[in-house]
């Protein structure tokens, strides 16, 4: 790993940009696919290109090989739930509403490195980072014009789903020796063979009519917001760690934001943008403590 430079920001912000387009475009999904459903095309449509650029390459897929447990467990950790469960939240909240919430990452990123890894400690100025962001998280539960007692649940999912992120990132690094393309194609395949048999028995898509926004919908979440935009993650992670990489979620709900009003004319609270400033100071602070090399314990 080495100490991030302007081009490791620069992919930083362009995975944040692409993340943040996952939420309305998720959106967008439910209006025709169930949850389940969401999140089988979205790995589906990712694998497509990923398996592509192995086989181009000449890249050895290991899913099935010794260590395929990793590949199948960090393919539904980090993959299978937090896609259903954000697609399961954002059925009933502002899809702005669930990017700002993804925000939490960093802060679960912080407490895990911390135990489970050797040199991401936590010190003062990072915990006040992550407190910081994560009070903007809190003030934002409430909002009563957001979050309710019909939404609740549904915010409260999300907020959940984002913890299985960090731990499948912290699970990425028993194989960060392996070739970042493998890797993704590796989990993609074992989150879509999880997924097959579940979809089956509990939405049965076949029998949906969807519409064609919401068919462009989940392919451009499968090839960009999760094919290619994994490939960017794994990269980013491997090169600069795993804390680094969590930071992507401080600049989420702010691209987040301006694009779910973009194409969705989603409302903006006073609250909302309140919360999103607690966010970015709390990026300034964060940023001001230098993450060392992660070494897995």
């Amino acid at each position: 790993m080495r100490s991030p430079k302007l081009t490791d920001y620069i992919l930083l912000t362009v995975l944040a940009l692409i993340w943040s387009s996952a939420f309305f475009n998720i959106k967008i999904a439910t209006y025709s696919f169930g949850p389940v459903t969401i999140a089988f095309l979205r790995i589906f449509f990712g694998a497509i290109p990923v398996v592509a650029i192995c086989l181009y390459k000449k890249i050895k897929i290991e899913a099935f090989s010794k260590d395929w447990q990793w590949f199948a467990l960090i393919g539904m950790v980090n993959l299978v739930i937090p896609f259903f469960l954000i697609a399961y939240g954002v059925q009933k909240v502002q899809s702005n509403l669930a990017a700002i919430l993804m925000a939490s990452t960093p802060l679960s990123a912080t407490v895990l490195a911390h135990f489970f890894t050797s040199n991401e400690k936590i010190n003062l100025t990072k915990t006040f980072g992550v407190l910081l962001g994560f009070s903007g998280i809190v003030f934002l539960f409430s909002d009563n014009i957001l979050i309710n007692e019909n939404n609740f649940f549904s915010a409260l999912v999300i907020f959940f789903a984002s913890t299985f992120y960090v731990i499948g990132g912290l699970l990425t690094l028993k194989i960060s020796n392996k070739k970042n393309e493998n890797v993704t194609a590796s989990i993609l395949i074992w989150a879509t063979l999880f997924l097959i048999p579940i979809t089956a028995f509990t939405e049965q898509p076949w029998n949906l009519n969807p519409s064609m926004e919401s068919i462009i919908s989940v392919i451009y979440l499968g090839v960009v917001a999760t094919g290619l935009a994994w490939l960017l993650r794994f990269k980013i992670l491997i090169n600069n760690g795993l804390v680094f990489q969590a930071q992507v979620a401080y600049l989420i709900p702010i691209f987040g934001i301006i694009l779910s009003y973009i194409f969705l004319k989603e409302i903006i609270t006073p609250k909302v943008l309140v919360a999103v400033v607690a966010i970015i100071i709390g990026i300034y602070f964060v940023k001001k403590s230098n993450s060392k090399k992660i070494t897995s314990v």
